[in-house]
């Protein structure tokens, strides 16, 4: 994975905020116990650091723990840690200007003695902080990494053909072979997926993380996957950041139904369901907010008047453009269900995305957003990996 790590390592920056908390610790901690804690923690990150700046790939020498530790450090507890302490400065700097006056302090009391203790306190948070944030957080990102959840949704849909009825989807997102989603898990999801004998099979992007070194191990995932009427795919961001070329054409290759910007029929107890596949195209901003809407309204052209229609994007955000073209489902992932939330509706998800978990409707159009069962960044919090079941019913008329 060293492609990854020189990336989150660019320009040296991860280096320098470790030798500035390192200095920070050993300035504040006065007790030697404490700097030598700190000491061998930040010894540690920082020399993680320097070994990817020299293109070593520390998933071959470290073990899953220590390799999430590296990673929960700087890309969490080194950003809330330095937020926290450049708050404190301003805080105290503010204070320290609107006195007016010395503090008086009643007779006997030992001001000297009071400020040293906290200053000691201070100390012992600010050198302690960093390794017990990150073992804590390391030991939660351990408990959930291997672990997803079955979730299940009920969808009336007016426009659903009465032979239709009970059609049941198993929906996949977001796997992320490689990194952080390996092993048994793998045989787990498709265990899964299987036990639930859907109609349909779905998978909706990002089926590897990163590499195309993992992409044989992921079609030989997929191509165990069941669904009673066949099993359809697209594409996600994270299965082209190396050669999109040559993921499309080896999983196309392999015999897998991968639709790009292209649709697929399947016949449903009698009755056909048109998949259409939408191509991930990264572009961003008013750019992706031009081409998306094009590309559904194209796609959207394959229609078979005589089919029902289910979108499958990466992206959820392709949602909207669904709804102006009649489409009456779309299933997406790409969200990870925001991957680090306060609560179901508070935290990157709704920051980031318009949807991004779970069960959207608008007018007679509906969609679900996966929270993905994989995952490419080893922590989740409020957003759990899933496996979604679908059932779709006929509205009584």
């Amino acid at each position: 994975m060293t492609t990854f790590w020189i990336h989150i390592a660019e320009e040296n920056l991860l280096a320098m905020l470790d030798v500035v908390w390192w200095l920070i610790a050993m300035r504040l901690a006065k007790k030697t116990l404490w700097r030598v804690l700190a000491s061998i923690f930040m010894a540690a990150q920082l020399f993680a650091v320097l070994m990817v700046v020299a293109g070593v790939d520390l998933s071959l020498y470290l073990p899953t723990p220590a390799l999430i530790g590296v990673v929960v450090w700087h890309f969490f507890g080194l950003t809330l840690l330095t937020g926290i302490a450049v708050l404190y400065v301003c805080i105290r700097r503010i204070r320290r200007r609107r006195a007016s006056a010395p503090v008086q302090t009643p007779s006997g009391a030992s001001p000297v003695e009071n400020s040293i203790s906290r200053r000691n306190f201070i100390g012992a948070c600010a050198a302690l902080a960093p390794p017990l944030l990150t073992f804590s957080i390391t030991g939660i990102a351990l408990r959930e990494l291997d672990r997803f959840r079955l979730r299940r949704f009920t969808l009336s849909l007016p426009s659903l053909p009465k032979p239709l009825d009970g059609l049941t989807i198993a929906h996949v997102s977001d796997i992320h072979v490689g990194q952080w989603t390996h092993g048994p898990v793998l045989k787990k999801i498709v265990n899964t997926t299987n036990s639930l004998n859907a109609d349909v099979v779905v998978v909706t992007g990002d089926l590897i993380d990163y590499e195309l070194s993992d992409l044989s191990t992921a079609i030989d995932l997929v191509k165990q996957m069941h669904g009673r009427y066949g099993l359809y795919m697209i594409e996600g961001n994270h299965d082209l950041i190396e050669n999109g070329g040559e993921f499309e054409e080896r999983v196309k290759r392999s015999g897998l139904s991968l639709l790009l910007d292209e649709s697929a029929i399947c016949d449903v107890r009698g009755y056909p369901v048109q998949f259409l596949g939408l191509r991930w195209m990264d572009c961003v901003g008013s750019l992706n907010d031009d081409i998306t809407p094009w590309q559904v309204r194209e796609l959207a052209k394959q229609r078979r008047p005589d089919a029902f229609p289910i979108f499958l994007a990466h992206h959820p955000d392709a949602f909207d453009a669904a709804i102006e073209n009649g489409l009456p489902l779309t299933l997406s992932g790409h969200t990870h269900g925001g991957q680090l939330m306060l609560d179901k509706n508070v935290g990157v998800g709704p920051a980031l995305f318009r949807y991004w978990s779970g069960f959207y409707k608008r007018g007679e159009s509906q969609l679900i957003v996966s929270n993905g069962v994989g995952n490419t960044f080893p922590v989740r919090i409020n957003a759990p990996a899933e496996i979604v079941h679908v059932t779709l019913r006929c509205v009584a008329a």
